[in-house]
């Protein structure tokens, strides 16, 4: 913890993923050098962890098919965790041989939306995760599990919280050192959040333990809040808010990196993050990827980024005050 005058501030965990989980939803391919060159200034900024990119099959994702040239090419600032989205066993061996720091597994803690987003039943992924998990250990490189739809099912609705923390268990008795819950289509609200975290902080207190928001339904920050009064520490977030789900149609992305790091510190936190160098990254994606992003802060600036008094209000006389 940092101090401010006499009060402590609290020290959070933040995880940028716009380079994986917001780049593979972009329809055009951003050029490999660019890629590198963002994840550079990224390095820069403070983050806890930076997700790269994922070594999945090119022909399933080809947003991201240089995976290996990105991770050799990129420079690696001290202190930061470089991680990257391995499926099976192939992933993990080609992600281990670029010496990444962690590889992230994913799966949903919903049937329907495991079937329809991987095409596999939850058990099938449970055995090709556990593969990779077997391949990594030993290795000195750190293993996170990914819950999709922990917090909603846009297909089955509400997931049970025993459910998740089922799925929790069965990961941690792997040896896995952490695991993210994710509001995967933005179906999460705050007493459900707040509920969710005390109970796996509880049952894991030994994993790292990352929240994972989108902002479908605007309640990614409420959400945010909720987890922090939980006592969860560690935050995934995308530059410029980039990232989304297709079983969610008309959704915006994950919760924006930008957005998340000015409420916080507005709030006494210590993000570690440069709020100013995150803006400065976040102003050029709209040129890397062709559009605009749903970043209200980069639009409308921070609260205090003042403007000047307009011309026309510059003639008229102070109020006189009556003494």
């Amino acid at each position: 913890m940092t101090t401010i005058g006499n009060r402590e501030k609290k020290r959070l965990y933040l995880n940028e993923v716009a380079t994986r989980d917001g780049f593979q939803n972009e329809a055009a391919f951003i050029d490999t050098d660019d890629k590198i060159a963002l994840i550079d200034r990224l390095s820069a900024c403070g983050y806890a962890k930076i997700e790269v990119t994922s070594f999945t099959s090119p022909k399933a994702i080809p947003a991201l098919r240089d995976a290996e040239a990105v991770m050799h090419d990129i420079a690696r600032a001290p202190g930061v965790v470089y991680t990257v989205l391995v499926p099976n066993v192939r992933g993990a061996e080609r992600a281990l041989s670029c010496n990444v720091d962690e590889v992230n597994l994913v799966m949903s803690v919903s049937e329907s939306h495991n079937r329809a987003n991987l095409r596999m039943t939850r058990e099938q992924s449970f055995a090709q995760l556990r593969d990779v998990i077997d391949t990594v250990r030993g290795t000195g490189v750190a293993i996170n599990v990914s819950l999709s739809t922990a917090m909603g099912c846009p297909m089955e609705g509400d997931v049970p919280l025993d459910t998740v923390l089922g799925w929790m268990e069965r990961f941690a008795a792997l040896g896995v050192q952490g695991v993210t819950l994710c509001d995967t289509t933005g179906m999460a609200h705050p007493a459900q959040v707040r509920e969710l975290c005390k109970r796996a902080s509880q049952a894991f207190g030994a994993l790292e333990l990352t929240l994972h928001f989108h902002n479908t339904r605007g309640m990614a920050l409420a959400n945010t809040l909720a987890a922090l009064e939980a006592g969860i520490v560690r935050f995934d977030a995308s530059l410029g808010g980039l990232g989304g789900c297709p079983y969610a149609p008309g959704a915006t992305g994950n919760v924006c990196t930008e957005e998340l790091v000015h409420m916080l510190e507005l709030d006494g936190y210590d993000t570690g993050v440069d709020l100013a160098a995150v803006l400065d990254a976040a102003a050029r994606l709209p040129g890397l990827i062709g559009h605009d992003v749903p970043s209200q802060i980069l639009k409308a600036g921070r609260r205090l980024d003042l403007h000047a008094m307009p011309a026309h209000a510059q003639g008229v006389p102070a109020e006189r005050t009556l003494s």
